[in-house]
């Protein structure tokens, strides 16, 4: 079916466009529509509202997909896939970019770095930039600017109704908290603004050091942690790398433990302090195998983690952690270190604190982290003993560092609908489901509900 006067197209399964609108970057995650849209156009969006509606069918909303396993599938209902018309924008004045949705971050940041400027973004290009934001958002800069989610400065919609919105702190502020945290199912958002703050060097990169050595390494990171600046974003994984092309050969087919961040560096001189303070320590342990730390533009950041860039079946699991200490840290090793027969590709610990746990101004519903720190686990699951060895993997990780679980999660990490999802305390929750019954009381979104609870009043089917 083809809506009157467009080209976006409403596909069901075995027909034109409907595996380029149901794609999604995670692809272990089972999504299986009745049918599918890609929108470019608010009018677009009205139109499969509408279809929706006509033929009973719940919508869910994506963009790029990347966080497409942390939802159930959309059994019997309807996708929309965002890819909105537009370029991205910047405001140097204002310090504000305007970015539509379906746009990966590596479009922003390729935007905003010769006005000097970023924003909260994570370390992969090709993430969408909405469902980040929106989800919370671990950023790269993130103890010195916040929760991504902090940095949203409106939000355009389309609710339900068919209604256009544009939501700020001064037009309808309680959808506009709502939004920034709340777990989805207000509508079909089209374009965000964000906010910008200067950033015109980095210091950024990865270490790579023997798995052996990594107790020394992890011990010494976490003491440099407890008081380090909040100009300094860090993460510290065990790599567990397939030996293919795309894998550097000093670090593929083996254990090591990689040490990788971003160090703001407007001024240099403290920066490269900063950075000396983080890393010295650390090679004076060992030397690396492979470091690519160094000085650089902002876009930089965006290679250093060495995201992949291409679909790929991901299983794993994710958790705010509290302060851990010697205990912690060992466990977290019986976990994920040297021999300890993980099936994960990547098992890490990302610094919080700073900004994450006290943002600058009141922010959405979710608006900061308590924890110390956020850990996420992934392996590769192509079969099914793998996805077997996986899921025993996260269960043993979970025991081993329960004591230090805070209960939470940021809805960004989550890959797995099967793990706990809570991001929101129970007052949160029942706020927010108000304020999405105000804006779809027909549950039209349901499905787009993260976590979505196990039984579905729509008559859609979940498993």
């Amino acid at each position: 079916m083809t809506f009157a006067g467009s080209d976006s197209i409403v596909a069901h399964p075995g027909e034109p466009g409907f595996v380029a609108a149901a794609a999604v970057f995670n692809s272990f995650a089972v999504v299986e529509p009745a049918a599918a849209a890609t929108v470019r156009t608010p009018e677009h969006v009205r139109a499969a509202i509408r279809y929706a509606r006509e033929h009973g069918l719940g919508l869910r909303v994506i963009s790029t997909g990347h966080g497409a396993g942390a939802a159930r599938p959309v059994l019997g209902g309807m996708l929309i896939r965002t890819t909105m018309d537009g370029e991205v924008t910047v405001d140097p004045r204002r310090r504000v970019v305007r970015v539509p949705a379906g746009t990966p971050w590596h479009q922003v940041v390729d935007a905003t770095e010769p006005h000097g400027l970023a924003a909260a973004h994570g370390s992969s290009g090709t993430t969408g930039v909405v469902g980040y934001a929106l989800r919370g958002g671990l950023s790269v800069y993130g103890r010195m600017a916040g929760l991504a989610a902090n940095g949203v400065r409106a939000v355009e919609l389309v609710t339900a109704d068919g209604e256009h919105r544009r939501v700020d702190a001064d037009h309808d502020p309680e959808l506009f908290w709502a939004l920034r945290g709340g777990g989805g199912g207000f509508g079909v958002v089209t374009a965000i603004e964000l906010a910008l703050f200067p950033v015109t060097r980095v210091i950024t990169g990865a270490a790579y050091w023997p798995g052996s050595l990594a107790d020394r390494l992890l011990e010494a990171w976490l003491a440099w942690a407890k008081d380090a600046p909040v100009t300094v974003t860090t993460s510290v994984r065990v790599m567990n790398l397939p030996d293919v092309p795309d894998v550097p050969r000093e670090i593929a087919g083996r254990t090591t433990f990689a040490v990788d961040g971003v160090v703001h560096a407007d001024q240099l001189d403290p920066a490269r302090r900063n950075a000396e303070d983080l890393l010295g320590p650390l090679r004076a342990i060992g030397e690396p195998v492979l470091d690519t730390w160094q000085e650089g533009d902002p876009s930089e950041v965006l290679r250093a983690h060495m995201d992949p860039s291409e679909p790929l079946p991901f299983l794993g699991d994710h958790m705010l952690l509290d302060e851990m200490g010697p205990v912690g840290a060992a466990q977290f090793l019986e976990a994920a270190g040297e021999g300890s027969g993980t099936p994960l590709v990547a098992a890490g610990l990302r610094q919080l604190g700073g900004a994450y746990a006290h943002p600058a101004e009141p922010g959405g519903v979710l608006d900061r982290v308590a924890a110390s720190y956020s850990y996420a686990g992934s392996g590769l699951a192509f079969s099914p003993d793998a996805v077997a060895a996986l899921r025993e993997h996260c269960a043993k990780t979970r025991r081993l560092l329960a004591p230090w679980d805070s209960g939470r999660v940021v809805p960004s990490f989550v890959e797995d609908f099967q793990q706990p999802q809570a991001h929101l305390n129970a007052a949160q929750a029942a706020e927010v489901d108000r304020v999405r019954a105000m804006v779809d009381p027909d549950g039209l979104f349901r499905a787009d509900i993260s976590p979505l609870p196990p039984e579905s009043d729509t008559g859609q089917e979940v498993p």
